[in-house]
């Protein structure tokens, strides 16, 4: 007993020392490794023995469209800049463009990933935030390399900013790749000294595609999403033989300064956990204002899953939070 509040103590000291915040020091609840067990079960079965990168963006279709459409949002198909996407907003909101905009980068390693995969995590964030959220079809490898979805990305972000959203009520969001096109999109803006949004979401985001992380190995074994070897292929279709250590492509390698408030979410399990603990310290350096979750037993991509985790249900809603505190017009109560 004495060792366990000895060890309490030391993570409350730890946590009020540092902006980065563990949402619970304790493991995951019997509930939630249930849930995220039969989640990995459902990922085996849809990705086992498939190494193609078109099989496997197709096996991430199927399951997708096996999962519940958002319900209580209204959805606009768009054409941003010559880039397909979705225009989301709550239902019980009544506009063509509104005053709040969530720009929603999805993740699926590049090659994978679409408008229909994404459209429960944007629902939810438009209801959550009291936003429109733009889902983009940005375009993917192995057909597109860098910088074809940055390209893509920044387009977006121009295109609300030319349909009347203020980029002080502008947040950019991800998951995996998606997190590190958020990110990437801020810092081509902030090095074109453009317009920035009002703050960045990236959740579970590759910074760093040297792969230098000690948690590539630490948890290689506990996160079946996504792991060394799947990274390196990633890595192969998305920059070629382009240097990985350039901030264009690995935002660990940017000066950060000047740059957004930051949310960053990871899951205790990840391959990528060093991947957002390192991007937060150069971040910290560069004077960030940088908000950490680790959320505990969580394997990589949980938070587009929320119709299965509830710990999905409450990353999301965490997100949200974020977004709307760093909204310069907030919603109605």
């Amino acid at each position: 007993m004495r060792l366990i509040a000895a060890l309490a103590v030391a993570v409350s000291l730890l946590l009020l020392s540092s902006p980065a915040q563990a949402l619970d020091p304790a493991p995951p609840t019997n509930a939630s490794s249930d849930q995220i067990n039969k989640l990995i079960a459902t990922l085996h079965q849809t990705y086992d023995g498939i190494q193609d990168f078109r099989q496997r963006r197709g096996a991430f279709e199927t399951l997708m469209a096996s999962t519940p459409d958002p319900t209580r949002v209204q959805i606009r198909h768009v054409d941003v800049n010559g880039v397909e996407a979705d225009l989301i907003w709550p239902a019980r909101l009544h506009h063509p463009i509104g005053r709040r905009a969530i720009l929603y980068l999805h993740g699926g390693g590049f090659y994978s990933g679409s408008l229909r995969t994404h459209r429960n995590i944007a629902g939810s964030l438009a209801k959550a935030a009291s936003a429109d959220v733009l889902l983009i079809d940005y375009r993917l490898t192995p057909e597109h390399g860098f910088p074809a979805q940055l390209d893509d990305a920044l387009a977006a972000y121009r295109w609300l900013l030319a349909s009347g959203y203020r980029a002080e009520n502008i947040v950019v969001a991800g998951e995996s790749v998606g997190g590190t096109l958020a990110i990437e999109v801020t810092l081509r803006q902030l090095r074109l000294k453009g317009p920035l949004p009002a703050a960045v979401v990236a959740m579970s985001p590759v910074t760093d595609f040297a792969l230098t992380g000690t948690s590539m190995t630490a948890n290689a074994e506990s996160d079946p999403f996504m792991d060394k070897g799947e990274l390196e292929l990633i890595r192969k279709a998305y920059i070629g033989d382009r240097s990985p250590v350039n901030w264009e492509r690995s935002p660990l390698y940017a000066n950060m300064t000047g740059f957004p408030p930051l949310l960053l979410q990871v899951g205790s399990r990840e391959t990528l956990l060093d991947d957002t603990l390192r991007l937060k310290d150069k971040a910290r350096q560069a004077g960030v204002d940088v908000t950490v979750e680790i959320w505990p037993g969580m394997i990589h991509q949980w938070q587009i899953f929320p119709f299965w985790l509830d710990d999905a249900k409450t990353s999301n809603a965490k997100v949200a939070e974020f977004a709307i505190a760093h909204f310069a017009d907030k919603p109605a109560q």
